[in-house]
């Protein structure tokens, strides 16, 4: 089988998942999808792409770096943009986190409202 199977999004779990949805839309200046209670969706800029938020009232804030005692980041989102300052800036008055530990120069880590993290790259 030769079929190539593309990638349509990523779910990420949340305790609120429309109030997440609305900070990623803030974030990124995608519009939002599906607005349920226990599910939201962002659409990317051509509409391939989406993010989507499911409640998770048992979630639990990934620590990173990880650490052997505490939860550990499953994954991270990685968005590219073309002026890592001005991309600072977007990421702080949308509501992130920017993390202590900044691994690399040309790289900003950040975490969302509710702990997920994601890096700003130029």
């Amino acid at each position: 089988m030769n079929e190539k199977i593309p990638l349509k999004g990523v779910v990420l779990d949340a305790p609120d998942a429309r109030e997440l949805a609305r900070f990623y839309c803030r974030l990124l200046g995608w519009d939002l999808g599906d607005d349920e209670a226990d599910w939201a969706t962002v659409i990317g800029p051509d509409g391939s792409t989406k993010l989507s938020f499911q409640g998770e009232p048992a979630y639990q804030t990934p620590t990173w770096p990880s650490t052997a005692e505490k939860q550990q980041m499953q994954l991270h989102l990685d968005f590219q943009v073309t002026d890592l300052e001005s991309g600072h800036r977007r990421a702080i008055d949308a509501g992130a986190r920017l993390m202590d530990f900044q691994p690399l120069p040309n790289v900003r880590i950040y975490a969302d409202p509710v702990g997920h993290i994601f890096c700003f790259f130029v």
